[in-house]
């Protein structure tokens, strides 16, 4: 049977939550509507019952304690719970739709399409963060996440995507001066923008060739699909590109796929959420425009 007089007030859970996230009392006291000296109390209340300081306090600043950060994660996740609950109710997909994605897909890939989700929901902004960080999506903000991997983290439902298939790219002036590209060994005459990427050797495997013919090579690493595919457009090098996130470029001549061999990685894209957020419009409303999208390439 539910204790309801367990539960702390929720005006001091409220006043944590707003604090917690500004680490400020002046700017959770202007959100709240209220005064420092109330959202001040309400801290305190909380803490009474909780039996411990949840705020460090110091001259310019404040930190969660241990207690404070055993809390938060909880709060924050019941708030989400509520609007999500409240929304549902309303059989809104309203609000804001927090994205955390690799970098690579959210740039060459998501923000290219993500119009179209817009003006199909105009009443739903949306929020990028792009980052190699793998995010907790349901204490850090984040409402659905775009990962690479297996498909396979726990408590989180996972869609496919697309898996990441990849092939040798190079501008035309380059492929213009280095003369007709016959074979996959002719590469090799060719700077290579990336050589330490394990989808070379996995590539020139695919091929025929040796793994290691590039261990000689400058450890060049550019970081991202993105800027690996400027330098190649650039004419600097030939890169290794996913043909999914370089269409215009291919279209508009700016890069050319001297070869038919397209490799795969094991890994692939998936977009990832917490299995207990499923029925949240907003989220079920991303999910069936994103699967539809890839479903389209």
């Amino acid at each position: 049977m539910d204790r309801i007089d367990l539960l702390p007030p929720l005006t001091a859970v409220r006043a944590f939550h707003a604090v917690a996230r500004h680490l400020s009392f002046t700017k959770a006291a202007e959100e709240l509507s209220m005064t420092q000296a109330a959202v001040s109390y309400q801290i305190k209340v909380l803490e009474d019952r909780v039996g411990s300081a949840l705020f460090l306090r110091k001259p310019r600043q404040i930190e969660l304690t241990e207690a404070g950060l055993r809390l938060q994660p909880g709060v924050a996740e019941a708030f989400a719970l509520i609007t999500d609950a409240y929304a549902a109710a309303r059989g809104e997909a309203g609000g804001i739709l927090n994205i955390t994605s690799a970098p690579t897909f959210a740039s060459n890939w998501l923000a290219r399409r993500i119009g179209s989700f817009q003006m199909a929901n105009p009443k739903l902004a949306v929020r990028f963060e792009t980052s190699g960080k793998v995010f907790d999506l349901g204490r850090e903000g984040y409402d659905v996440g775009i990962r690479v991997g297996y498909g396979d983290w726990p408590g989180m439902a996972a869609h496919l995507i697309m898996k990441t298939p990849f092939t040798p790219m190079l501008s035309p002036n380059l492929l213009q001066r280095a003369g007709p590209l016959n074979r996959p060994a002719d590469l090799l005459k060719l700077p290579i923008l990336d050589p330490n990427d394990i989808w070379w050797e996995q590539w020139f495997e695919a091929a025929g060739l040796p793994r290691n013919v590039l261990q000689d090579r400058p450890a060049n690493n550019f970081g991202s699909q993105a800027l690996e595919a400027s330098a190649a457009i650039a004419g600097h090098g030939v890169a290794i590109l996913t043909p999914n996130f370089v269409v215009d470029e291919l279209r508009d001549g700016r890069l050319v796929q001297p070869f038919d061999l397209v490799a795969r990685d094991t890994k692939a894209h998936w977009l990832v959420y917490p299995e207990t957020r499923r029925n949240v419009p907003k989220i079920k409303a991303f999910r069936e425009w994103l699967l539809a999208e890839a479903d389209g390439e």
